[in-house]
């Protein structure tokens, strides 16, 4: 059957999932609402080049935007990272309701940066995750879900990379299958009886805590390297940038002052953890910039 969808959408997620759906021609893309703050020129380009209404409401749960709403007749609202909660009469307007793509192991990591608390959790997978949108946050049933694996290789970097193009695929293959109909899904609750939410993170949330195992700082440090804001810490009195750590997993463990320099040498330096040692090898600190093997001066 063919389908009519809106989409509530921003960022790269929504531009890869985009793609995937303008070629399919049993779905038919009959709006893009923006978010209403949105910096992303690119979701009113593809408008403009395939000739789709693109809107931007601050209230979409207003009269106005409801009754403009009712106009466009779809078949099923999609929203990929977007950000304004849908209430009960904007979720149920569609035939086949709203969906969400989000980017964490539903009932686990719902909430904000989802992909920088696993890596901070030292969790060995994430998930993305398709659900029916209700009146909670992220609490909707399932319809599907895939994980995908964390090696100690990974950071946020190659995490977000992988979202980009996995969220694409899991909303895409989820639309399918509201071909057929409206799908059956799972209750959240049929998982775990409680789960958990993850807060935002936030300015100041950067500085680095070297009170803590090897491992815990190793993960701190990865999972908010660019294109996040990268750890902090000081040194003599000004603040360095820490994008990148060592984790030594056979350091001994010893007693020992914290966050302080025990070493170095010409691919970086080593700092006191709370249990053993973390090498420091990629930096900014004061005009010199370490990547790899190769120190800069700016």
């Amino acid at each position: 059957m063919k389908l009519n969808i809106g989409y509530f959408a921003d960022g790269p997620w929504s531009h890869e999932a985009f793609k995937k759906l303008i070629k399919d021609n049993d779905i038919k893309i009959k709006f893009i609402c923006v978010r209403y703050d949105t910096q992303d020129n690119i979701l009113k380009e593809y408008c403009e080049k395939y000739s789709i209404d693109c809107l931007k409401y601050k209230n979409i749960n207003s009269k106005e935007f409801i009754v403009k709403m009712l106009k466009y007749d779809v078949d099923l609202f999609v929203s990929m990272s977007f950000n304004q909660i849908f209430k009960k009469e904007i979720i149920n307007l569609p035939k086949f309701k709203t969906i969400n793509c989000h980017a964490g192991m539903l009932p686990f990591y719902r909430g904000r940066n989802i992909l920088n608390w696993a890596l901070i959790n030292d969790e060995k997978e994430f998930g993305i995750t398709v659900h029916y949108m209700d009146e909670g946050i992220d609490t909707g049933n399932i319809i599907l879900q895939r994980g995908y694996p964390i090696s100690d290789d990974d950071d946020y970097s190659t995490l977000l990379n992988i979202s980009y193009s996995e969220c694409a695929n899991v909303l895409y293959d989820s639309i399918l299958l509201f071909k057929r109909g409206m799908p059956s899904a799972k209750k959240q609750t049929d998982f775990h009886p409680i789960g958990f939410y993850c807060s935002q993170r936030k300015v100041g949330d950067e500085v680095l805590n070297w009170d803590q195992s090897s491992r815990e700082v190793f993960n701190f440090v990865r999972a908010i390297c660019s294109p996040g804001p990268m750890a902090r810490s000081f040194l003599n009195g000004f603040e360095m940038k820490i994008a990148k750590v060592k984790y030594i997993s056979e350091a001994p463990t010893f007693k020992c002052k914290t966050g302080v320099v025990l070493q170095k040498d010409k691919t970086g330096f080593f700092v006191k953890t709370n249990d053993s040692f973390v090498k420091i090898v990629d930096f900014e600190f004061e005009g010199i910039f370490k990547v790899g093997d190769q120190f800069e001066i700016h």
